[in-house]
């Protein structure tokens, strides 16, 4: 597994905790408890803890922007996983200096490995109506079509 591919499966772990407890106490804490028993071998501590930063510090925004573009869902209905996995794949959208297709494929994998037997097509259709906004034509967008086949 690709460095920056385990810092983001240890970064949902430790969003699913806290956001399972209510958001309460210290995310950082939650980290160093899951790096240590998840991911020791590890050598790419800062993207982590920068990913959690920013994503801890933007939480209202992506928030507010899974609300938008999740309308039929209200945010303590999608499920606990598919949530987290949004504010990964939003925050690296629209937050960070990664190309579109890095932020969504890696939401996506996380979602197949994860998340429930949809979820990769809701995390994709969310991110795809995002990034739509954002400015992608209709080309870059194509590139994200998940078939039934890729969803298995």
């Amino acid at each position: 597994m690709a460095n920056r591919h385990l810092s983001r499966v240890i970064i949902l772990q430790t969003l699913f905790a806290w956001d399972f407890n209510k958001t309460q106490g210290n995310p950082q804490n939650i980290l160093e408890y899951t790096e240590k028993e998840f991911g020791a071998d590890k050598d790419d501590i800062e993207f982590t803890k920068n990913l959690l930063k920013g994503i801890v510090d933007k939480w209202k925004n992506i928030n507010d922007l899974i609300i938008k573009y999740a309308p039929e869902w209200p945010l303590k209905q999608i499920a606990i996983i598919d949530r987290n996995i949004l504010r990964i794949g939003i925050y690296e959208l629209k937050f960070e200096n990664l190309p579109p297709k890095v932020a969504i494929n890696e939401a996506i994998e996380l979602s197949k490995n994860y998340g429930g037997d949809n979820s990769s097509k809701f995390i994709n259709g969310v991110l795809g109506s995002i990034y739509k906004e954002m400015g992608a034509t209709e080309e870059e967008l194509k590139e994200f079509e998940i078939s039934d086949e890729t969803n298995q």
